[in-house]
C-alpha cells in the first residue's frame, strides 16, 4: 500500500513538472514543452464599413444620415451644462409624463449592422425641438400607436436607453438618438416569423420615415449617469446587443465633443 501511495505521489509530481512547463512555454517562450502551444483568437472584430451601411432614409434639411450619425464637434459646447458641469442637483426627470407626453418627429432611421447580420438594429434620430432636455445615461419612452388587444387600452410606454450626448448628433441640443434593434418571433411551427407576436414598438421605430410624429414621455433614471465629478475615475462599460446604446452617448462626450467634461476626463 506504502509503494501504491510513493508510485501515485511521483506521478502527480510528474504531472505537475509538465504543467509547469507547458505554462512556461506559452507565457515565456521556454521549451519545457514541445511542441509549444499556439494560443488562437476566440473572436474577430470587423468594423461596420460605409458600404456595409444600409440608408433607409435621407435627413432632413439638406443634413444627410452620415452626418446625423458621426459628426465632430469642433465648436464649444457649453450651452447645456451645469454649473459645476458636474453637478447633477439640476437633472430633468420625467419632464413629459405618460398622460401627457411630448410630441416629436423622427429625422432619419438608418440600419447599422451588416447585411448578414441576424436580426435588424437601426439607429434612430429624433427631433425633439429642445423640449426635452436630458443627460447621458437617461432614458426616453416611447408610446406607439394603436390599441392593445389583450387589454382593449392603448399601447403603454416603451424606455429606450438614449444613446446620443445631451447635445444630440447634430450639436444643437434638439435631438436624441435611439439605438433598437427589431423585435420579431421566428414560430418553428409555421416556419415563418409570426406578425402578431412581433414587437409592437420596435417594428413602429425601424418601420418609421422622416417626419413620422413619435409621443416620447421623460427623460428617466439617474443610476446610469457618468461620476463627472471624478474625472479621473476608471469607467467599465460592459452590454450586449443594443445594451450599447448609453455608452455610445458616454463615449461621444468624452472624446467626440469640446466640452469641459471632455477637457477634464482622464
Amino acid at each position: 500500500m506504502q509503494l501504491a501511495l510513493n508510485a501515485s505521489a511521483a506521478l502527480n509530481v510528474i504531472l505537475a513538472v509538465f504543467f509547469v512547463g507547458a505554462v512556461l512555454t506559452v507565457n515565456t517562450g521556454n521549451t519545457l514543452a514541445s511542441p509549444a502551444i499556439v494560443r488562437q483568437p476566440t473572436h474577430m472584430v470587423v468594423p461596420v464599413t460605409p458600404s456595409m451601411r444600409v440608408t433607409r432614409s435621407a435627413g432632413v434639411s439638406g443634413i444627410s444620415s452620415r452626418q446625423n450619425i458621426a459628426p465632430k464637434s469642433t465648436a464649444r459646447l457649453d450651452f447645456l451644462e451645469a454649473s459645476p458641469y458636474h453637478d447633477q442637483s439640476g437633472i430633468p426627470v420625467n419632464t413629459h409624463k405618460n398622460k401627457a407626453p411630448l410630441t416629436t418627429k423622427v429625422v432619419s432611421v438608418e440600419r447599422i449592422v451588416g447585411p448578414k447580420a441576424t436580426g435588424e438594429t437601426c439607429n434612430i434620430v429624433i427631433d425633439h425641438a429642445g423640449k426635452m432636455p436630458y443627460w447621458e445615461g437617461q432614458s426616453a419612452g416611447v408610446i406607439p400607436p394603436g390599441i392593445d388587444p389583450k387589454r382593449n387600452k392603448p399601447y403603454g410606454v416603451r424606455l429606450y436607453s438614449i444613446a446620443s450626448t445631451r447635445y444630440g448628433d447634430k450639436f444643437d441640443g434638439k435631438t436624441m438618438t435611439l439605438c433598437v434593434r427589431r423585435a420579431t418571433y421566428w414560430d418553428p411551427e409555421l416556419g415563418r416569423e409570426d406578425p402578431a407576436k412581433k414587437g409592437v414598438c420596435s417594428n413602429y421605430l425601424c418601420d418609421a420615415k422622416p417626419g413620422t410624429e413619435l409621443a416620447l414621455t421623460g427623460p428617466s433614471g439617474k443610476v446610469m449617469l457618468m461620476p463627472e465629478a471624478t474625472p479621473e475615475a476608471p469607467i467599465i462599460m460592459l452590454a450586449t446587443g443594443t445594451g450599447i446604446a448609453p455608452y455610445r452617448g458616454f463615449l461621444r462626450r468624452l472624446f467626440v465633443e469640446n466640452t469641459e467634461a471632455s477637457d477634464k476626463f482622464k
